[in-house]
């Protein structure tokens, strides 16, 4: 059942799921904040109500994308989407994988929506570190930036453990270097379509244990 935010005792509900549950006291203090490209394209961890809207004072955010997908009982997710509507943003669900190969139909669509959007553009996902550097990543190669650069948005300086079963999301932008080297240059989502496989990805990557249980045991990622 979606949180319902029409009454005093709903609202306090979805704020109490949200922090307690969704985790979001520890975003209270911890934005994780990034520029992607300056007017265009901004990345964090889950907004709250009131970061939603200095994010449209500070930069001009007008649209944003949920990399996290919908979730009805998600305290955060119903806040977040009643502040967006509210401040007349674009808010577009497109939901990513952080612990599995990229999924090809979810790349491309995802790029039709970076076409698409009204800029500037906020992504983010729960702790806006592996799902949203994967697609600050995915923006910057449809930019046609250097995939290296694409990379460096999977950082620790986001949280992001690359030794982890997260660290996948690193595999792929290595999967396309690699087929460039030995094959020459092709543009970023034609690769997707015609030679990327997410079955060998998956079925070649390997994670370190310390790195998983500091991921999903001590920082419980999403």
């Amino acid at each position: 059942m979606a949180q319902d935010l029409s009454t005093t005792a709903g609202r306090r509900a979805a704020w109490i799921n949200s922090l307690f549950v969704d985790h979001a006291v520890l975003r209270l203090g911890w934005r994780n904040w990034g520029v992607v490209e300056a007017g265009r394209l901004y990345r964090s961890n889950h907004p709250s109500p009131w970061q939603f809207r200095r994010a449209v004072q500070g930069v001009g955010i007008r649209s944003v994308i949920n990399l996290r997908g919908h979730r009805e009982k998600c305290g955060s997710d119903a806040l977040g989407r009643a502040v967006a509507q509210e401040l007349g943003l674009e808010h577009v669900d497109a939901p990513l994988e952080s612990r599995g190969a990229p999924h090809k139909d979810r790349i491309l669509r995802l790029a039709g929506i970076f076409r698409d959007l009204p800029e500037p553009v906020l992504i983010h996902c729960k702790s806006g570190a592996d799902r949203t550097g994967l697609a600050a990543g995915l923006w910057l190669m449809l930019q046609h930036r250097p995939v290296e650069e694409a990379m460096r948005q999977l950082s620790w300086r986001h949280g992001h453990v690359s030794a982890s079963k997260t660290g996948i999301l690193d595999a792929f932008f290595r999967e396309y270097a690699r087929f460039t080297r030995a094959h020459g240059p092709k543009p970023f989502l034609d690769w997707v379509r015609d030679d990327y496989d997410e079955d060998a990805l998956r079925s070649q990557f390997r994670s370190r244990a310390w790195a998983d249980r500091l991921v999903d045991g001590i920082l419980r990622r999403e």
